[in-house]
């Protein structure tokens, strides 16, 4: 029977200098990913959200989720301080959205397809499902955090097609038959 290590073994400094930035940073361009907002209130209930692509499920049960925020980010003052937060799964004809919060020095909000769930968090207009969470940890990874966020509560909408982030565009999945998905 074969045993699952838990830990690594270290790398050497050759091993760990191979890998480039720009190298690394082209591969994820080439790696498609579901596009989601994620939105939050200040403790003066502000409302903050910005685009995420690196949204991903942790464990089914109990459900969490985790994604990546530059610590550089205007948002991760506001997440640092967070206790709970919103993840909006953006459907393909929601690109606007994902662009205007992936802008800066922008009112993010001012386009007005939003509202406020009864627990404060604001929550978009149109995706095809949110899921609000309780943060867990904040964990520093270079010059990023990795947000662990435990699911308190989720609602589908719709089995709309969902907005795909590759190679710097916004694209809507094709099945092979040559259909829409959506």
């Amino acid at each position: 029977m074969s045993q699952i290590s838990t830990t690594a073994e270290p790398m050497l400094d050759e091993e760990i200098n191979q890998v480039t930035v720009d190298d690394f940073k082209q591969i994820f361009r080439r790696h498609p990913a579901g596009v989601s907002v994620i939105t939050l209130r200040t403790g003066d209930a502000r409302p903050v959200g910005f685009s995420a692509t690196s949204v991903i499920s942790v464990a089914a049960a109990p459900p969490s989720v985790a994604f990546s925020l530059a610590a550089t980010s205007r948002s991760w003052p506001s997440v640092a301080r967070s206790e709970s937060l919103v993840i909006n799964f953006l459907t393909a004809d929601q690109a606007d959205a994902s662009l205007r919060f992936a802008a800066t020095d922008v009112d993010r909000f001012a386009h007005g397809d939003w509202s406020v769930l009864d627990t404060g968090e604001p929550v978009l207009d149109g995706g095809h499902s949110w899921l609000r969470g309780q943060v867990n940890r904040r964990i520093p990874v270079g010059p990023s955090f990795l947000i662990i966020v435990d699911v308190l509560q989720t609602v589908i909408r719709s089995e709309a097609a969902p907005l795909v982030y590759h190679d710097r565009r916004h694209h809507t999945l094709t099945a092979r038959d040559g259909s829409v998905r959506g």
